[in-house]
């Protein structure tokens, strides 16, 4: 067992302590918003950014759950060094509850596995879809935001998330087939959207700041000029060993190379985010809306 794995009875002995505390903090009204990751192409360092960006809001005073949903290449467990006994589709199939799906981190994020339950969204009923739907609804009382690591390309499957989130989190790292890809994952989203989203770009994996800045506006030209969309820049994220290291020990870069630069570039992102994160969400948007609007995003087409 890798360090930094945590064993099927911690886990449950951590969730009950989690859950716990966070209910006992509740907020009057729900004001958490889902933000999901996503990049044009594999290889981008996307996963490894989504749970250090969790860790570090979770640093910042939120409440973060981390939905892994790349259907492709579902790995946040093997980067945090966890084996979830449950995933979605144990919710789905009304095997299990959300209490028993959701697996504590060592670092207080709390890791909702996608699983094959992500596709199964499309198959529900309206009637069991509703039904889920309330199981999962109990998110919003224990988390502020639910960040969401969705795949990577332009399939539907991946670009449905971006669809339902209030926020989309776009990765791409310098190679030209990655901005290009990026690039088409916002053209995309626009057509689907109507151009009515939030998107923040984050240039992973570069040489330096400035190059980071020069890719980032080269995109958000783009996008104003062709899809008159108005695209954030999140941040850069040097290419750093230490990262390497990270994915290796298992163990999160913030939590085992907390002052590497990347782990410091990865903070004043997620600082970034939980600014916006601390506006006040859309209209209609929550967790049963993005559930909703996901399970519908993902049924349509073949």
């Amino acid at each position: 067992m890798p360090d930094g794995t945590i064993s099927h009875q911690d886990q449950a002995v951590e969730l009950r302590r989690m859950v716990g505390s966070r209910r006992r903090g509740v907020r009057g009204l729900s004001g958490l918003r889902s933000m999901a990751v996503l990049s044009g192409k594999g290889g981008v360092g996307k996963s490894n950014l989504a749970v250090n960006l969790a860790v570090a809001m979770v640093r910042a005073g939120k409440r973060v759950v981390l939905l892994d949903a790349d259907l492709g290449m579902a790995n946040v467990d093997l980067l945090c060094g966890v084996s979830p006994k449950y995933n979605l589709s144990h919710l789905v199939r009304g095997q299990k509850n959300l209490d028993e799906v959701l697996t504590p981190l060592a670092n207080g994020v709390l890791l909702l596995p996608g699983g094959a339950g992500v596709q199964g969204l499309a198959d529900l009923d309206d009637n069991d879809l509703s039904l889920l739907i309330d199981k999962l609804s109990a998110v919003e009382k224990i988390a502020d935001i639910l960040l969401i690591d969705a795949g990577a390309g332009i399939h539907r499957n991946t670009l449905s998330f971006g669809v339902a989130a209030d926020m989309t989190i776009l990765v791409t790292s310098p190679e030209p087939t990655s901005i290009r890809d990026a690039y088409g994952v916002l053209k995309t989203l626009t057509i689907s959207t109507g151009g009515k989203m939030e998107v923040t770009l984050v240039v992973n994996m570069a040489a330096s700041h400035a190059e980071g800045k020069q890719i980032a506006e080269r995109i958000q030209m783009a996008a104003h000029q062709f899809l008159s969309i108005s695209v954030a820049y999140g941040g850069t994220v040097v290419v750093d060993d230490s990262v390497g290291r990270a994915v290796r020990s298992c163990v999160p870069l913030l939590l085992s190379h907390p002052n590497s630069p990347a782990a410091r570039d990865i903070s004043s992102v997620a600082s970034k985010l939980v600014m916006l994160e601390e506006t006040e969400p859309p209209s209609g948007r929550g967790v049963k809306s993005f559930f909703f609007r996901l399970a519908r995003s993902l049924g349509l087409g073949g």
